[in-house]
């Protein structure tokens, strides 16, 4: 059920300068609860990534799925419960906040909609989130020049952006949603890819960001609409490339054809190449 917008005149902001505290990135175990029933003196965000579970709150236990964004302001006893029939673990990535003011808000306090604590997110602010939380893990990674100040203009686009989504609500007039993201189109592009980039290290990770989705989500509309998983159809593609390379003649050893179909590991591309054609590189050259 929809929810009534905050009043955008209790949310004006004078001034933007939060304190960046922390990232963390996580998968749940499913079948076990977090330790603790707690709360924080800081505000914390919690988007999860993929996967599905439940969070307790002191007024009752709620679902949680991919595209969920917790809102956990300073105070609110939470706790990740286990959810042993999740066909996934939610994977969640957190953001901590202090030194936060918008408006006439208690201090360090971020709103949700009809007081909750869960904003269920959806087309572009759904992509724009993944995008971000991506953003801050790369740059959490390294140890580079301005790494905080870098840190936290991320972290101040995911402020505005849940604070926008809530003040000043659009009608979508055109695009794709994310749950309605044409799948046949988003499946072409992943070919597509795989046929300019099969002698390339591919990650799936890469490609998700680049699109705006999620790993998990890709993996599995490419599985509906493919019936297999996108490595499984990357193999296939660098394994009919190297024999056709072997049947060409166009290579002088085994390793020169791994390497040219992006597997380092000559030894590991045969075992492939003999599971998926019932023979060896070498016999596949012979046949020539």
């Amino acid at each position: 059920m929809m929810q009534e917008s905050i009043n955008s005149e209790d949310l004006v902001m004078e001034d933007l300068n939060p304190t960046f505290l922390f990232t963390w990135k996580g998968t749940r175990q499913k079948d076990r609860d977090e330790a603790t029933f707690h709360s924080h003196d800081h505000l914390e965000m919690a988007f999860i990534l993929s996967g599905e579970g439940k969070y307790r709150f002191e007024d009752g236990i709620c679902p949680v799925k991919e595209g969920d964004l917790l809102i956990l302001n300073p105070g609110v006893k939470h706790q990740a419960l286990a959810c042993p029939e999740a066909e996934t673990p939610t994977t969640e990535f957190f953001v901590g906040v202090m030194d936060l003011q918008i408006g006439k808000l208690p201090a360090n306090t971020l709103p949700v909609p009809g007081g909750g604590h869960i904003l269920h997110t959806s087309g572009e602010l759904r992509q724009k989130l993944f995008r971000i939380c991506s953003a801050m893990e790369a740059e959490n990674a390294v140890c580079r020049q301005g790494r905080y100040f870098m840190l936290k203009s991320y972290l101040m686009q995911m402020l505005l952006l849940v604070i926008r989504e809530q003040c000043e609500p659009v009608e979508h007039t055109g695009g794709y949603a994310f749950e309605s993201v044409n799948k046949k189109y988003v499946v072409e592009q992943i070919v597509n890819y795989f046929e300019d980039h099969y002698n390339e290290k591919v990650s799936l990770d890469q490609i998700a960001e680049n699109m705006y989705l999620s790993p998990f989500y890709i993996s599995k509309i490419f599985k509906s609409e493919t019936g297999d998983t996108p490595i499984r159809h990357l193999i296939n593609i660098r394994l009919e490339k190297a024999k056709e390379l072997l049947e060409d003649g166009c290579a002088e050893s085994i390793q020169e054809v791994a390497a040219s179909v992006g597997y380092d590991d000559a030894y590991h591309f045969s075992k492939l190449f003999k599971k998926h054609y019932g023979m060896t590189p070498s016999q596949a050259r012979k046949k020539r």
